[in-house]
């Protein structure tokens, strides 16, 4: 199996299974010479974690991190740096029962065709559970990015039918929630749907909108390097993304060319519906993007499906799962985006601020 690395110039390799003995990241191409803050790489994995937030798995792990490589009395080396995180709670006897059948919404059909062998066990290389080595890679990358002045923030800012507009949205209200909803009283209620549906057995998807502040004019290229098109691309990396759009994106389809245009004035743009992005460059305003995640495909309502000869048959899958995806998507999401725009930056200060 290939194509476990991503970037260009900041490479990042994840490894590991979910029920393996740890889940790893390499990280090669890094400027040597940032001070590496383990407390906050520790406060992104906490974000992430399982058992760290009431609305996911009951699996609680502490995925404390163990660098074996790349850091030197505290410092980047530049040398590959390696991470990694050790499974303390798994309980593979709970995917027994799927071991010869194909669970409807993962990855177990197309995995069996294509390579002629799985691990079951919490999906292997295709569980979530990958996402920390990328949390790991994405909260490094924010400390090269902080030292520019570039801050990438998302927020749920839909669950099911459950939106938050834009005019209701208060940014600042995003970390006082475990949603990290920009709006406490729609957080409270998509906190209410989430836990109707995981009492019944059944799950529930989202949208999360990023926005990446203090960028420079001039990042990226006019036809295949995109800034959208690399972000679309690290985005829907992510497992269970469904959509991808950024500014006004799919809205843009209902306006007319007066309506879409960011007219330009002595003191910059007066609207941003291209979402921060002409021509695949960036354009100085904030990169806005929204990603739709499909609902946990693990559920405890039985479901048909068949078995590796093509026998139907029923399934009802046991296991520790979340009822919904975006409460601990939303750190994934700004990890992919900084890998990003730490490839399209060449060199950051890392003179003391």
């Amino acid at each position: 199996m290939g194509h476990n690395s991503f970037g260009d110039k900041v490479t990042i390799t994840t490894f590991g299974e979910s029920h393996g003995a740890a889940v790893g990241l390499i990280m090669d191409g890094l400027q040597p010479g940032l001070p590496l803050d383990l407390d906050f790489i520790q406060k992104e994995m906490d974000r992430r974690r399982p058992g760290g937030n009431s609305l996911g798995t009951p699996r609680k792990e502490d995925d404390k991190i163990e660098i074996l490589s790349g850091v030197y009395e505290g410092i980047i080396t530049g040398t590959p740096l390696t991470i990694i995180v050790e499974n303390t709670n798994q309980k593979s006897k709970d995917y027994s029962n799927i071991s010869e059948v194909f669970r409807p919404g993962h990855a177990d059909f197309t995995y069996t065709h294509k390579y002629g062998i799985r691990d079951p066990r919490g999906g292997g290389r295709s569980s979530g559970r990958e996402t920390l080595a990328r949390v790991a890679a994405g909260a490094i990358s924010k400390l090269y990015l902080n030292r520019a002045n570039i801050i990438c923030e998302a927020a749920t800012i839909q669950i099911g039918n459950i939106k938050v507009s834009q005019s209701e949205c208060n940014w600042d209200e995003r970390t006082s929630n475990e949603l990290y909803c920009p709006n406490n009283a729609k957080a409270e209620e998509m906190r209410n749907l989430i836990n109707d549906l995981r009492e019944k057995g059944d799950s529930i998807g989202g949208i999360i909108e990023c926005r990446i502040k203090g960028l420079p004019v001039g990042l990226g290229d006019p036809v295949f390097d995109k800034v959208e098109a690399l972000l679309a691309h690290a985005i829907m990396s992510i497992g269970a993304t469904k959509g991808f759009e950024i500014g006004e994106g799919f809205n843009a389809a209902t306006l007319t060319g007066s309506q879409n245009n960011d007219e330009i004035n002595s003191e910059g743009f007066i609207t941003n519906h291209a979402g921060g992005t002409l021509g695949g460059i960036t354009s100085g305003q904030d990169i806005i993007f929204r990603v739709a995640f499909k609902p946990t495909p693990s559920i405890s309502l039985s479901q048909k499906t068949i078995d590796k000869n093509n026998n139907n048959t029923e399934i009802t899958i046991k296991g520790r799962h979340d009822p919904c995806i975006c409460p601990r998507a939303v750190v994934v999401v700004e990890a992919m985006s900084s890998i990003v725009i730490l490839n399209l930056m060449k060199e950051i200060s890392l003179e003391d601020k």
